[in-house]
């Protein structure tokens, strides 16, 4: 790493305000504190609150950084660009799993991830209904509450292998159909509708594969490192390695190794 951070710190500052401002409004929420920022796409007090929280304490721990919120990428698309300078850049999903948060029911999750020149540094992951922390430093490997994370082993047949087709295909409807006529070739898992789940939970072993095509980097920068720390492998399916400035890409997935990757490319994705 080129820039040092203290991870119990950051990782305190999050516990904190998830409990005083995300968990007291759970299962509280009034019909006026949630609403679309686009359709489908909702946000709620708690997640303002958070994030404004969360932006100032995060610069005052590494001076010289600057902040990358969704919430404020909302108000101001301008705020991602933040991500092509060369300082430190923090990146917050105050909430991932908005949905679930706002029915109440299923995960979410504190999603916080240190960026600098393309490169993802360190990575917070934290549910605040478990109060369980998973943390990742480059180089450093990838922790939920102090155990060590390793990916599932791959099955010697890609038939048997498992994960999550967490995938619209929002530009590309061709790579959609031809996913979704060959979902059968492997073992698909249901959505937990949260990508900061489903990265601990493939991170953990407890599944093989995640697809994703929509690649803000709130909701994947802080994951990405989680599961290569973890010994996972991860490529675009027109090519290349995750970087959290490429926002437009037909998807990203995610396995054990560039093996078990070549093989469910061949089963999924390609023509």
């Amino acid at each position: 790493m080129t820039v040092r951070v203290d991870m119990a710190a950051v990782g305190q500052l999050i516990a904190e305000v998830a409990a005083e401002e995300i968990m007291p409004r759970y299962a509280r929420l009034a019909a006026g504190e949630i609403r679309e920022k686009g359709p489908g796409d909702l946000v709620t007090v708690a997640d303002e609150a958070a994030e404004h929280r969360l932006t100032p304490a995060l610069a005052a721990l590494l001076p010289g950084s600057v902040v990358v919120g969704e919430e404020a990428a909302a108000a101001d698309p301008t705020v991602i660009k933040r991500l092509e300078g060369d300082r430190p850049v923090w990146v917050i999903d105050p909430i991932d799993g908005t949905a679930n948060f706002a029915e109440a029911k299923g995960d979410f999750g504190v999603m916080v991830s240190l960026v600098q020149k393309n490169q993802t540094l360190a990575a917070w992951i934290y549910d605040p209904r478990h109060q369980a922390m998973a943390t990742a430093e480059k180089g450093g490997g990838a922790w939920l509450d102090g155990q060590r994370l390793k990916v599932a082993s791959p099955p010697a047949d890609p038939a048997e292998l498992s994960g999550a087709l967490l995938a619209g295909f929002y530009g590309d409807p061709e790579l959609g159909k031809r996913v979704n006529q060959r979902r059968d070739r492997v073992r698909p898992v249901k959505s937990l509708r949260c990508a900061a789940a489903e990265y601990v939970r493939i991170a953990s072993g407890k599944m093989h594969f995640l697809l994703f095509s929509k690649l803000m980097p709130w909701d994947h920068a802080a994951g990405v490192l989680l599961h290569g720390e973890a010994g996972g492998y991860n490529g675009y399916v027109d090519g290349g390695h995750y970087l959290p400035t490429r926002l437009k890409a037909p998807a990203l997935m995610l396995t054990p190794n560039e093996e078990s990757w070549n093989g469910l490319y061949r089963r999924l994705i390609e023509a």
